[in-house]
């Protein structure tokens, strides 16, 4: 029974280094198989930080924007701020390219911007680590001028993973809209989807799940808070397999808009194998130098804090859950990848 392969695999998860809480949640395409599983107190209906798969709910206004006509994946960057601003922000071998950035760009990772969050002696998560702060995008923005692009925008053959592409795609959504992100998420996401249990915190009086780095508990909401549309969103993993069931069922905007985001390029070493194509990620699963090698690919997103929510077309079948660890993330990767070649 593939139940029994799952339960196999959580297990081995849950026994692994510093994992205190867990939660699967797996269900095919039209709902009549499901499968659970919860480790440490995390329940489906548990709140869990989204972190980058809060990506997802940024493409998803971008895409529908562009079904509105209020915007192409063409449209250059500066448009929507003022010219000093960004100026200075792309600056690569002393030629300024800020002002060929694209909508596109920022979507499929292709700007070629450094990560303060990743990067750096003193990135952001270092700093984080060491003490709750909030981060505004102006600061963002500062800090990301400081540092050396790796490329010209969409030189090479390859993308380079920097949440600072989507801090300004949500800046972009907020400028086109004259609302809030958290606005737009709710318009444009939670209430078609009827999604109760998940939201962009804002204020004092919204829950933040603590995160674990290696044993742990950190309780950040400055930063979480500041990362709104790159990474700040909170759900639970039922309503996680609502939303990943409706990005990719096409429910939520145009099938023809969302295939012209299918064109993957390879990530930095670090994320190896992960690809990015517009907006969200790709695993292929052929080809691995790996005792895992299977079909087909896994396409979706995982998040920093060890979240996933993957969809798997080869058996159509979706994977959500968090393993909650930020020193190993790629935990809840490999565990993706695994239940996907184990479902036969």
């Amino acid at each position: 029974m593939v139940t029994k392969k799952y339960d196999e695999i959580f297990s081995r998860v849950v026994k692994s280094k510093h994992i205190h809480e867990s939660v699967l949640f797996i269900q095919n395409g039209n709902g009549d198989f499901s499968y659970k599983n919860e480790y440490g107190g995390k329940s489906i209906d548990a709140p869990l930080l989204m972190a980058s798969i809060t990506k997802l709910f940024t493409t998803t206004c971008i895409l529908i924007l562009l079904e509105q006509g209020k915007l192409s994946l063409d449209d250059k960057v500066t448009r929507f701020f003022d010219k000093e601003k960004l100026s200075g922000l792309h600056l690569y071998k002393g030629q300024e390219y800020t002002a060929k950035l694209t909508i596109a760009h920022l979507l499929f990772q292709t700007s070629g911007l450094p990560d303060v969050s990743e990067e750096g002696k003193n990135n952001l998560r270092k700093r984080v680590l060491q003490e709750d702060m909030n981060i505004t995008i102006d600061e963002i923005i500062a800090f990301t001028k400081e540092m050396k692009p790796h490329f010209a925008p969409d030189t090479l053959n390859r993308s380079h993973y920097a949440d600072i592409n989507f801090d300004i795609l949500g800046q972009i959504i907020e400028s086109l809209t004259n609302s809030s992100l958290e606005d737009v998420y709710k318009s444009f996401i939670f209430e078609p989807l009827k999604l109760e249990k998940t939201y962009l915190p804002i204020d004092e009086d919204d829950f933040i799940p603590s995160i674990y780095f290696k044993n742990n508990a950190l309780s950040l909401p400055k930063y979480i808070k500041s990362c709104r549309a790159s990474g700040g969103a909170i759900t639970t993993a039922r309503e996680m397999m609502v939303f990943i069931k409706a990005f990719f069922g096409g429910d939520l905007f145009n099938q023809e808009i969302f295939n012209q985001l299918e064109m993957y390029k390879k990530l930095q070493i670090s994320f190896y194998p992960i690809q990015y194509g517009g907006g969200y990620m790709r695993i292929p699963l052929g080809g691995f130098t790996m005792l895992f090698t299977g079909k087909g690919e896994l396409i979706g997103h995982s998040g920093s804090t060890g979240s996933f929510a993957f969809y798997y077309p080869e058996k159509d079948l979706f994977f959500v859950g968090d393993v909650n660890q930020t020193a190993n993330p790629a935990t809840a990767v490999r565990m993706a990848i695994r239940l996907a070649v184990s479902s036969k």
